[in-house]
């Protein structure tokens, strides 16, 4: 192992504080990590990398060295990528909640994988916030304003957002003109990821922010879920409107209130503070601002 692919090792073990992870990602066993890293101490003449029973973190000099390593080895990138026709290569890792991807990634895909042949790309979904560094994403896509973090955020845009209902529903409880109509509704929960509780239905009057709390029958964690209860006639929801604008034009969702709208969501792409931006990465987020804004 030459010394870039021992610092490129050393960067991903510090990053997933895990020989085993590190070893995966990087397509080796797990004993050619060790033994590397091992060797690259012992040229050093220092300890890189404090081992325990659960977690392989950095010593100081180990820090000092990883960080380095890390701006050293994005030169290279930048370089090579110079040299090469500004051809961007290798595994670019992002995780995005899934109907984001669907709505906004997929349908692009193709055409962005044929302009840079040589990357290859790894998509991981869900709701969870992800540690981006230790579990080895370089960027991810999030909805929501993003608080305290101390990753880059970079604004792609503002979601609208939108009430829905089924006919079914609206045939039953007739359908609501104004904020006031809506006493008597129902609509389904959509608890909160982090605290567990049902969020409030927001309403634009007058300029002004208004939320509502209805009585709901179901209450539920998955977006995929709250759409399908909502299209078999159980109550209101209230997400990004390019999400349904097909169940809109079949008829299988209304809108209501259009003139009340919740407030809009903001969507962000993140990468780590400390991680000198990679060509791969770059070319993934200008991409992205590209083809996000136009859907909104």
């Amino acid at each position: 192992m030459d010394h870039f692919d021992s610092m490129r090792l050393l960067v991903r073990v510090v990053e997933r504080q895990s020989f085993s992870a590190a070893a995966s990602h990087l397509g080796i066993p797990r004993s050619s990590a060790t033994t590397a890293i091992k060797q690259l101490e012992q040229r050093l003449g220092i300890r890189l990398l404090q081992r325990t029973t659960r977690h392989v973190t950095p010593t100081l000099e180990g820090e000092i060295y990883y960080r380095r390593c890390k701006a050293i080895l994005a030169e290279v990138e930048d370089a090579e990528a110079a040299l090469t026709g500004s051809e961007v290569r290798g595994l670019l890792r992002i995780e995005v909640h899934g109907p984001m991807a669907r709505n906004f990634i997929l349908p692009q895909l193709p055409a962005f994988l044929e302009r840079h042949p040589a990357l290859s790309l790894h998509i991981g979904e869900g709701d969870r916030f992800v540690d981006i560094v230790r579990e080895g994403f370089d960027c991810v896509i999030r909805a929501g304003e993003i608080a305290d973090s101390d990753m880059i955020v970079r604004r792609l845009g503002l979601a609208r957002e939108a009430t829905f209902a089924s006919p079914a529903y609206l045939e039953r409880h007739g359908v609501p003109r104004t904020f006031d109509d809506l006493h008597g509704h129902e609509m389904i929960g959509f608890a909160s990821s982090r605290t567990g509780q049902v969020l409030p239905l927001e309403f634009t009057v007058e300029g002004e922010l208004r939320t509502l709390v209805l009585p709901s029958r179901i209450s539920v964690t998955n977006s995929e879920t709250y759409a399908d209860l909502t299209r078999l006639g159980f109550g209101l929801m209230q997400a990004p409107r390019y999400r349904y604008a097909e169940d809109l034009a079949a008829g299988t969702l209304v809108e209501v209130l259009p003139e009340n709208p919740p407030s809009p969501t903001p969507i962000s792409v993140l990468y780590p503070r400390s991680r000198q931006l990679s060509p791969r990465v770059r070319v993934f987020i200008d991409w992205v601002v590209e083809i996000v804004a136009p859907k909104l």
